[in-house]
């Protein structure tokens, strides 16, 4: 996801590092590496330039925290830069709190406006929303039986007619579910090739027809430029009040996600990161910003885990381990879980520092193998895989298609594992994995927000001392004010 524009950036970090201080030309060549980076992203020009304007006019008047690198102070700019480029924060959909949240999905042909139709219906419908879907879209051949699958799968209503114009189906659609106490209505509406007047004239009628709550444009990440010029000319005929990109996993430059905001004014709300109906993301403009910087995006992965694991689950899992009652079936549901989370090399990007390390190839059929022998293994061998002789492995490995040498593999690395927590129960490690939360408490949290503000790296030691040293002289400081204070009260 956004490969080329987050290479770009992250080429310009490591030059910067270990810049003595900001002057006029590092800023200027920091900058040219900037412009090029966000013009081979296929970037709007004259977004590029407003930006790079921006970061130039901050970088040249920020005073530089002793101790930190300058390098970093101007990386810290460009993610402020690029948050406020992007949103500056998520716009969610607006409901309404009287009958049903009326929203208008509109878009081109071939943008995967049905199948975001779908992705959303089922993102309302985990949150509690009862859903109607309606299949405007009268056009494109098969759109109301691709529409009518997808409310099957999803188990939500949907609202086709036949004999009349999309307009009048879309009002039909809205009059039932008030009836009906329906919360959400989503209208699949047609597409064209183009933008053109038919369209156009269509769309506005359906708006005109059910006072849609969110007009929403759906645009194909990929096409760049012209997902940026779609969006403005929708935008200019019928008031949009957001964007969903789609397919932004297939996105390897990603000049729309930078673009669409600054040209229409209308904010990103989902993207669509992937084929299947939970492939819908809401868009944070400042988790976006610190993965094209290559800074990750914790709270994102969090998230993800926190749908596939419970917090009970996780627990029974990490005593298990500290405990050596961690088995190769256990092993396996883990594996399953995380799989199920996303792309692992999707996943290795949002941890800190990953998707800077050069050469990093994540083989995803590695874990499928993993999982085909252990599934190939006995409910008894997955428990006590000491009593995996020669034979026994020999026979795991034609049952899952792999060599005798990747089953030892497996059994050796699971081995080394096992040891390694029990090492970490020795040391006195597991009351902190087990409460993985003590390490993040309010105060730690607090702390790590001010040295985000302040541009320093938490990962650099030198930053965080003179960090540290700066806040004991502030809090010096406001102990004498304090003192002088009570002083002047005595008297």
């Amino acid at each position: 996801m956004l490969e080329s524009l987050s290479s770009g950036f992250q080429n310009l970090i490591r030059r910067l590092g270990g810049q003595g201080r900001l002057t006029e030309d590092n800023v200027k060549e920091a900058l040219r590496e900037v412009r090029m980076a966000l013009l081979q992203a296929d970037v709007n020009l004259s977004v590029a330039r407003d930006f790079i304007k921006s970061v130039k006019g901050r970088a040249l008047g920020e005073d530089v925290i002793s101790g930190t690198d300058p390098g970093q102070m101007i990386i810290k700019i460009i993610s402020d830069e690029l948050i406020e480029l992007m949103g500056p924060e998520a716009a969610p959909l607006e409901f309404q709190d009287q009958g049903p949240t009326v929203i208008l999905m509109a878009g081109l042909q071939g943008s995967g406006k049905t199948t975001t139709c779908g992705k959303l219906a089922h993102q309302l419908k985990k949150a509690g929303k009862s859903v109607m879907l309606v299949a405007a879209d009268l056009q494109r051949p098969a759109a109301v039986q691709q529409l009518q699958v997808l409310g099957d799968q999803l188990e939500v209503l949907v609202h086709a007619e036949t004999g009349k114009t999309p307009p009048k189906v879309c009002e039909a659609a809205v009059k039932q579910a008030t009836a009906d106490g329906v919360d959400v209505v989503i209208l699949d509406t047609a597409g064209r090739l183009h933008v053109d007047d038919e369209l156009m004239h269509e769309v506005a009628e359906v708006a005109r027809l059910t006072s849609p709550h969110e007009v929403i444009l759906v645009c194909d990440a990929m096409t760049g430029q012209d997902a940026v010029n779609s969006a403005k000319a929708f935008n200019d005929r019928l008031e949009l009040s957001g964007v969903i990109l789609t397919k932004l996993d297939g996105d390897a430059r990603g000049g729309a996600a930078l673009s669409v905001k600054a040209i229409t004014g209308k904010p990103i709300k989902f993207v669509g990161v992937g084929e299947k109906l939970d492939k819908l993301d809401v868009f944070y403009p400042e988790r976006m910003a610190d993965r094209i910087l290559g800074m990750g995006d914790v709270v994102s992965l969090v998230e993800k885990a926190q749908e596939v694991i419970d917090e009970e689950e996780a627990q029974a899992q990490a005593e298990k381990m500290f405990l050596g009652s961690f088995t190769l079936q256990d092993f396996l549901e883990l594996l399953q879980k995380v799989r199920s989370m996303g792309p692992i090399k999707d996943l290795m990007g949002m941890i800190p520092g990953m998707s800077q390390m050069q050469g990093l190839d994540v083989d995803e059929k590695e874990f499928d193998r993993n999982q085909a022998i252990i599934q190939s293994m006995t409910i008894k061998e997955r428990s006590h895989p000491e009593i995996l002789n020669v034979s026994r492995r020999k026979r795991i490995g034609r049952g899952s298609g792999v060599s005798l040498e990747q089953v030892n593999g497996l059994l050796r690395n699971f081995k080394m594992m096992k040891k390694q927590m029990q090492s970490m129960k020795k040391m006195g490690f597991l009351g902190n994995m087990l409460d993985p939360t003590r390490s993040v408490r309010k105060e730690k949290q607090k702390e790590l927000d001010r040295m985000q503000k302040m541009g320093v790296n938490p990962m650099d030691l030198q930053q965080v001392k003179a960090f540290k040293q700066h806040v004991q002289r502030e809090k010096a400081r406001k102990a004498r004010k304090e003192k002088a204070r009570q002083k002047r009260k005595k008297r």
